[in-house]
């Protein structure tokens, strides 16, 4: 497996890889409702590119297949963690995490899945509160979660 930067040319893999991983491995916490408000099924690539070059973004390649990708901002905000749905407990989101955790410095903060939350407690986060996310009238449950371990590096102290 290889870690590398995010390309542009990533984007439509990533958000195919985002809306299977969100239908079929978080489908068992969340109501088939909530899947598809949390992942509809046309992504704005735009808006998804945008975001993906704002952050600091990694993906793991296993052969020529995006096998899963994360983001993280410069504040420490971990804003997406995903592993494909056939590449699951293969230690791809750990190495992800591990490089993005790496980036910054000072505590960092994700939104948790309910399916996510026991990844990010073996890693050593904090739940801080549960909270309620509205999208279209429908309410997901999340947690937001925080690690204060200092990260090795910064990425964007360049």
């Amino acid at each position: 497996m290889l870690i590398r930067e995010y390309l542009p040319s990533d984007c439509m893999e990533i958000t195919e890889l985002f809306y299977n991983t969100v239908h079929i491995v978080n489908s068992k916490d969340y109501t088939k409702e909530q899947v598809n408000v949390w992942a509809p099924g046309q992504a704005d690539l735009e808006k998804w590119n945008l975001s993906l070059q704002e952050h600091y973004s990694i993906v793991a390649v296993e052969g020529e297949t995006i096998v899963g990708f994360g983001d993280i901002d410069k504040t420490g905000y971990l804003d997406r963690l995903y592993v494909h749905a056939d590449y699951q407990r293969k230690g791809i989101a750990t190495a992800l995490c591990n490089q993005l955790e790496q980036t910054v410095q000072g505590k960092i903060v994700t939104h948790a899945s309910i399916t996510a939350r026991p990844f990010f407690e073996n890693r050593g986060y904090k739940v801080i509160k549960e909270q309620q996310v509205e999208r279209q009238g429908i309410y997901l449950t999340n947690f937001v979660m925080e690690k204060t371990d200092k990260g090795v590096h910064s990425y964007y102290g360049k």
